[in-house]
């Protein structure tokens, strides 16, 4: 048979099976043919993952918090009103914002990619676009939750929202008690990644 050989024998045999590994060797081939340097890669990924996405994501909840005319336009159109504050573009077409309230907390995922809203939240996080995570939280979302640290009141209902590439979503965490008179900059800094996906909580000051 034409394809009966040894897979050893295919050029895409020599790469690591686990994709992760996958791009390891990836850049390290490229690192040594001088096409890339590590440390600028290394700081290119930083900003995105934990500077400019998710603190363009706190400003808008901060503001949420503080602002309940701007918090009434982010949840009547979400899309319009971060747009407005200069945050749009690929992969942040169509927004739309959920409220956690007490009684009700939400959480997001992509069940069929990662699909993720990256001008707000930056680049998406591994276990984001892991299957098991893809999977798991639309069957057992307290237990995804509890995982992450976060315990819900047996009366609190969870909701979990599929974005897709028509809609993502920005969750607005609680606001924690005692801000009271606290700047926007100030509310910024309590406002996590997670918190507005709805794996996490924002931080309590």
């Amino acid at each position: 048979m034409p394809h009966d050989h040894s897979d050893h024998d295919h050029p895409h045999a020599l790469l690591p099976p686990d994709p992760a590994l996958r791009i390891k060797a990836l850049e390290t081939l490229l690192t040594q043919k001088g096409l890339i340097d590590p440390a600028a890669l290394d700081v290119i990924i930083d900003t995105y993952e934990n500077k400019i996405g998710p603190r363009n994501g706190a400003r808008v909840v901060a503001r949420a918090w503080a602002d309940q005319e701007f918090r009434s336009a982010l949840l009547a159109d979400a899309t319009a009103t971060v747009a407005d504050m200069g945050f749009f573009g690929r992969q942040g077409e169509h927004m739309v914002a959920v409220e956690n309230a007490d009684g009700v907390h939400n959480i997001v995922v992509c069940t069929l990619c990662s699909c993720y809203p990256w001008p707000l939240l930056g680049i998406p996080p591994g276990w984001y676009k892991s299957d098991a995570y893809r999977a798991r939280v639309v069957r057992e979302p307290r237990k995804v939750l509890a995982e992450f640290g976060v315990a819900l009141p047996k009366d609190t209902a969870v909701r979990v929202w599929d974005s897709t590439a028509e809609v993502r979503y920005l969750v607005i965490p609680e606001r924690p008690a005692g801000t009271d008179g606290m700047d926007e900059e100030a509310l910024m800094a309590l406002v996590t990644r997670d918190s507005m996906i709805g794996t996490g909580l924002a931080r309590v000051p």
